[in-house]
């Protein structure tokens, strides 16, 4: 049967975060434990002889970026206090790959031509919690991962990621994007997978994005509806989130939950009155913290039998105003695998 929970609503927003794994951080290797560095390496930095195509200069109070010797692919900034990226620092850099600059103090002004636009080989530009207030401008065509989270990003202008037929993961996260500002930003982006645009100042979910979509991030912006037919031009979407938004009944079509490749729906903390309409193949949906007030089995199961039932495993109703007494007798038939179902 069901593993039924009680959880105190004071708890409710901790929980949240919690409810699934959400990494903000890229995992960045540690320089090697030893005191020699190749010849040609900046003297602020580390090239350590066994890994010589990598410069280690985090965490080293910099205020400047040194400049970067020939054969460097991977270049560590994370940590220091850089506010700008002078002309001819990466001159020699011409295959560079990595390039991480997150924890520093650099603004878009300050990002000199000739500089990271002459970065033709790079696959990973790691530049968050910065203080952009626009992404870089002609960025590598190779790029399959760009990260800015957390900086002051208000515009987007449709061409930055033009002709980036190898971009996977795009992170822009705790910005102040609007709708309006990622209108075309994501047209053509064949191999995208991953797009988090959550802690925005989003009131839609963004338009134009590619059908590659595995995973779509849009929690904690002011979004109050979906467009009819915004998820059957995903049908590789699997994981979709969209929690601490604003979302009410009236915003949300008939059945626009109701596509068969989704196995997470994260609609936790909006306004809903009612359990969306889902397909029996979904395996985990948040609806906590809403306004629902009716179990409608219906909208999970449209019928069951020993071949039709749901895949749910995970359903939570808690902070709502239905409790286990609400739900009808066929359910846990419909509900047969599901191993956590929380109520208050």
């Amino acid at each position: 049967m069901f593993a039924l929970g009680s959880i105190l609503l004071a708890g409710l927003l901790s929980l949240s975060l919690a409810q699934y794994d959400y990494y903000d951080e890229y995992y960045i290797p540690s320089a090697p434990l030893e005191g020699v560095s190749s010849p040609s390496c900046a003297q602020e930095c580390e090239c350590p002889i066994n890994f010589p195509t990598a410069m280690y200069c985090n965490e080293r109070n910099l205020k400047f970026i040194p400049i970067v010797p020939t054969g460097i692919k991977y270049l560590y900034l994370q940590n220091n206090f850089i506010e700008e990226i002078k002309a001819g620092v990466f001159d020699n850099a011409t295959d560079l790959r990595w390039l991480v600059l997150d924890n520093n103090n650099i603004t878009s002004d300050k990002i000199q031509a000739g500089t990271i636009d002459k970065l033709g080989s790079l696959e990973k530009l790691l530049f968050s919690h910065n203080k952009l207030t626009k992404p870089p401008g002609s960025l590598s065509k190779s790029l399959d991962e760009l990260k800015l989270i957390g900086n002051k990003l208000t515009s987007f202008p449709a061409n930055t990621l033009a002709g980036m037929e190898n971009l996977t993961t795009v992170h822009l996260s705790k910005n102040k994007l609007t709708t309006e500002s990622l209108t075309g930003a994501f047209k053509g982006l064949k191999s995208l997978i991953l797009l988090d645009v959550s802690e925005n100042k989003l009131k839609k979910l963004p338009s134009g994005v590619p059908a590659s979509l595995l995973m779509l991030y849009a929690d904690n912006n002011d979004i109050d509806s979906i467009p009819n037919g915004y998820l059957a031009k995903l049908p590789l979407l699997q994981y979709l989130r969209i929690s601490h938004n604003k979302l009410v009944d009236s915003g949300v079509p008939a059945g626009v939950f109701n596509v068969s490749s989704l196995l997470e729906l994260d609609l936790s903390f909006n306004k809903l009155k009612t359990i969306p309409e889902i397909n029996e193949s979904l395996e985990h949906l948040y609806l906590q913290v809403n306004e629902i007030n009716k179990f409608e089995l219906t909208n999970i199961c449209r019928f069951s039998s020993p071949v039709n039932y749901s895949r749910l495993r995970t359903l939570r109703l808690d902070g709502n105003n239905i409790t286990h007494s609400s739900m009808p007798d066929d359910t846990a038939n419909c509900l047969r695998q599901a191993s956590e179902i929380i109520f208050e």
